[in-house]
C-alpha cells in the first residue's frame, strides 16, 4: 500500500492505493481543504499550518485502513519551476579539435550563469537547483552548426535553455512531514507526475503539450520524440477567473469561487451580491460577462507553449480545476490555431488500468496529479531526487534518464573552466622574415574518479555515488632554443669536405648558437642550403660547368638536398673553392699574442674588431686605440706582427 500526498494551493489530496497486475488500484481517498491562506502559487508559506492539515488527512487514511502510515510519496509544485534562456561563448585554440568534454563544459557554465542570473533577477533571495536544460542551437564562429565536435574555429557560443526549481520547495515539503512523522520515500515533479497518467510513455513520440491549470499558475509540459522536453508556467490561471467574477458581479472570494467551479455543471446560477442583491441568471450571459479574463488565461498559455516548444503542437490536453471553465479550450485552440478537437480536457476516466472507488471523491482533471503520483511511486523503487558526493560535498539532484557527472558539477557550482587544460603561452618570432608561433604544452585534462574508479563527464552516475575531481593545469610556457627550431649541426659532405646547411644563423643582428633560447619577437635570419641550386650558390659554381653526383645519380639543378649525403661535384674545379687555404697572420693583441685567419687579401685596423671580444656598445670610458704605440686611424692597414692596443681609459 503506497500512501500519496498531493498538496496544492486550496486542498490536499491524500491517497492509498497499491499496484495489482499492472493496475492501479485506489482503495481509500481524502480531501482536506485549508482553512487559512497557508501555500501561495503551490509554494508553503506556513509550515505549522500544512502541516496541520496533512495531520488531519493522515489520520482519516490512517482510520479508514486501518494501520499506521509512515512513509509518504509527494510532488514538488511544477508551478515554482524557472526556465532561463542563456547564451554562453567561449573562445577556443584554433588549431585544437572541438571535443566532447570541451561542449560539456560550455554546457555546464551555461547553466550556472543562468542559474546566477535567474538569481539575481529574482524578487526574492532565492536558491534554485537545475532539474534540466536543453541545448537549443550551437554557433561556430556564429555560424550555426548542428555538432561542433571535431571541428576547428575561434569561438563557440550556444543557446542554452535551462528549467530550475527553488530549493526552498523541497526542503520545505521536508520539513512538513518530519513534523507529522512521516518520512517521505518518493519525491518527483507535479508535471512529471500528470504526464506520467495523462501522456502514457507510447504518446511522448507526439509533440504534445500538458496544461495543468490551478488557482494561482497554469504549469505547462512539452513531450516529443518520447520524452518530456521542456516546463513552462503562465501565472495568470483560476484566480484571473474568481477575481473577474469578484469585480463583475460583486461578489466575495468565496461565493466567486463557488460560482466558478459550478460554472460547469449547472446551465444557470444563483447567487447574491455583497449588498444583499439576488441573481437568477445564466452560465452563458456569466461566461460572457467574463471573457476579457477567459482570453488572457487562454492567450497567456498559448503564447507559453509556443516559447517553450518554438511551434504550435499537434495536441493540447488539459487538467487541473481550471481546466474545466466552458469555453477555455476553444480559446486556446484559436489561439495555437489548433482544431479545436486537439486541445482536450482530461480526466481520470482516461487513464489506462486505473480502478477506483467514486466514493473517495476522487475524479474529474484535478484528480491527475494525485494518482499520476501514485503511479510514479507504485512503478518507481526509488525517489526522482538522488543525492551524491562531488569532492566531498553532498549535493541533491532531480533524477533523470541518464544523469551524468557534468550535471552534478552543475549543481555544485565547480568551475567548468577548471575541467580543461590549459596551453602554456605561446611566443611569437620572425623567421626569415616570415611570423612563426611556437606554442607552449597543453597542461594535464581534469582526472574524473566515481567510486574510485577512473571515468568522464558523461559517466551516468547513481544515489549516493561519489565523485572527485582533480583539476585540469596548466601546461609550460613556450619555450625553445634555437636547435629546435634548426640543427645547425645538419651537414653535407662535398668531396669529403663538410658543409654545414645552415650558413650565416643571426638572431636579431647577433651570430647565434644552437644553445640560444628563442623570445618573444626574436627575429631569426640564416641562408639554408636545401637544394643543388642553394649549393651552386654557396660554392659560386657554374652548375652548367660541373657534373653533380648524389649517391651515383647525376642530379637537376633543382634537385632537393638531404641531411648526411654524399655529393661528388668535378674535383679538379672544386678545390680551388673548397680547399682554397686562408692567410694567417700574427699580431700582438693587448700584449698577448692573437692569431687570425682570414680569406681577406688585406687587413684594416677596424678589422680586427671581427677577432676580438671588445663591446663597443656600452661606454666605460674614454676609448684608446693604439697601433705600433701610436694613436689608430681605422683606415690604417694591418701587417704581420704589428701591435694593437684596443681598452677603456676612465674618465679624469
Amino acid at each position: 500500500m503506497v500512501f500519496v500526498l498531493d498538496i496544492g494551493t486550496r486542498s490536499i489530496v491524500g491517497l492509498l492505493g497499491t499496484l495489482q497486475e499492472d493496475k492501479i488500484v485506489i482503495h481509500h481517498g481524502v480531501i482536506e481543504f485549508h482553512k487559512k491562506r497557508v501555500m501561495y502559487d503551490g509554494q508553503i508559506h506556513d509550515i505549522e499550518g500544512v502541516a496541520e492539515v496533512v495531520q488531519k488527512v493522515k489520520e482519516r487514511l490512517e482510520a479508514e485502513a486501518g494501520f499506521s502510515l509512515k512513509e509518504v510519496a509527494l510532488a514538488a509544485a511544477g508551478r515554482a519551476l524557472k526556465t532561463f534562456p542563456i547564451t554562453i561563448e567561449k573562445e577556443l585554440d584554433e588549431y585544437k579539435e572541438i571535443n566532447r568534454d570541451f561542449v560539456n563544459t560550455i554546457e555546464i557554465e551555461g547553466i550556472q550563469q543562468a542559474q546566477k542570473k535567474l538569481e539575481e533577477t529574482s524578487e526574492e533571495l532565492v536558491n534554485y537547483f537545475c532539474v534540466g536544460h536543453t541545448t537549443v542551437n550551437y554557433y561556430l564562429n556564429d555560424g550555426i552548426i548542428t555538432n561542433p565536435i571535431g571541428h576547428k574555429g575561434k569561438k563557440l557560443s550556444a543557446d542554452i535553455l535551462a528549467t530550475f526549481l527553488p530549493r526552498i520547495v523541497v526542503d520545505s515539503l521536508h520539513t512538513v512531514m518530519n513534523k507529522v512523522g512521516l518520512e517521505v520515500g518518493y519525491l518527483t515533479l507535479e508535471p512529471i507526475a500528470a504526464i506520467e497518467v495523462a501522456v502514457p510513455q507510447n504518446l511522448r513520440l507526439l509533440n504534445i503539450a500538458l496544461v495543468d491549470i490551478g488557482a494561482g499558475t497554469s504549469d505547462i509540459a512539452i513531450t516529443k520524440d518520447g520524452t518530456v522536453t521542456a516546463y513552462g508556467m503562465t501565472s495568470t490561471a483560476g484566480d484571473e477567473i474568481t477575481e473577474e467574477l469578484v469585480k463583475s458581479f460583486l461578489l466575495d472570494f468565496d461565493t466567486a469561487e463557488i460560482l466558478k467551479c459550478n460554472l460547469c455543471r449547472e446551465d444557470h446560477q444563483s447567487f447574491t451580491d455583497i449588498v444583499g442583491i439576488p441573481y437568477e441568471i445564466s452560465t452563458e450571459e456569466v461566461l460572457e460577462k467574463i471573457q476579457p479574463a477567459i482570453q488572457l488565461v487562454a492567450r497567456e498559455i498559448a503564447d507559453n507553449i509556443l516559447l517553450q516548444n518554438g511551434k504550435s503542437p499537434s495536441v493540447v490536453f488539459l487538467i487541473g480545476g481550471g481546466s474545466q471553465l466552458p469555453g477555455l479550450n476553444r480559446r486556446i485552440a484559436e489561439y495555437l490555431e489548433l482544431p479545436q478537437e486537439r486541445v482536450v480536457v482530461r480526466g481520470i476516466d482516461m487513464i489506462q488500468n486505473l480502478q477506483w472507488d467514486t466514493s473517495t471523491n476522487i475524479s474529474g482533471p484535478e484528480g491527475i496529479t494525485p494518482i499520476g503520483i501514485l503511479a510514479k511511486a507504485v512503478k518507481s523503487k526509488s525517489t526522482d531526487f538522488i543525492e551524491v558526493k562531488v569532492n566531498s560535498k553532498k549535493i541533491r539532484l532531480f533524477k533523470t534518464e541518464n544523469l551524468k557527472v557534468s550535471d552534478a558539477l552543475a549543481v555544485l557550482n565547480f568551475n567548468p573552466r577548471d575541467l580543461i587544460p590549459k596551453k602554456g603561452d605561446n611566443i611569437k618570432i620572425t623567421v626569415n622574415g616570415q611570423e612563426k608561433i611556437l606554442f607552449g604544452d597543453y597542461g594535464e585534462p581534469a582526472k574524473i574518479l566515481v567510486n574510485n574508479k577512473e571515468a568522464h563527464l558523461d559517466k551516468h552516475i547513481e544515489n549516493h555515488d561519489e565523485v572527485t575531481i582533480h583539476p585540469a593545469t596548466v601546461g609550460k610556457k613556450a619555450s625553445s632554443q634555437l636547435q629546435e627550431i634548426i640543427n645547425m649541426e645538419e651537414c653535407i659532405y662535398v668531396n669529403s669536405e663538410v658543409i654545414y646547411r645552415y650558413q650565416e644563423v643571426n638572431i636579431n643582428g647577433k651570430t647565434a648558437s644552437p644553445q640560444d633560447i628563442l623570445k618573444e619577437g626574436d627575429q631569426l635570419v640564416y641562408h639554408p642550403i636545401k637544394d643543388i641550386k642553394d649549393l651552386c650558390d654557396f660554392l659560386s659554381i657554374d652548375f652548367q660547368e660541373h657534373d653533380i653526383y648524389i649517391d651515383g645519380k647525376k642530379v637537376k639543378y633543382d634537385d632537393g638536398l638531404d641531411s648526411g649525403k654524399q655529393i661528388i661535384i668535378d674535383r679538379k674545379k672544386l678545390r680551388e673553392k673548397i680547399n682554397q687555404e686562408k692567410k694567417t697572420l700574427d699580431f700582438i693583441y693587448n700584449g698577448e699574442p692573437l692569431k687570425i685567419s682570414t680569406d681577406k687579401e688585406s687587413l684594416i685596423f677596424v678589422d680586427i674588431f671581427n677577432y676580438i671580444d671588445f663591446d663597443r656598445t656600452v661606454v666605460k670610458g674614454k676609448l684608446i686605440l693604439k697601433h705600433n704605440g701610436q694613436d689608430a686611424n681605422y683606415t690604417d692597414p694591418l701587417k704581420e706582427g704589428d701591435t694593437i692596443s684596443v681598452y677603456w681609459e676612465e674618465f679624469q
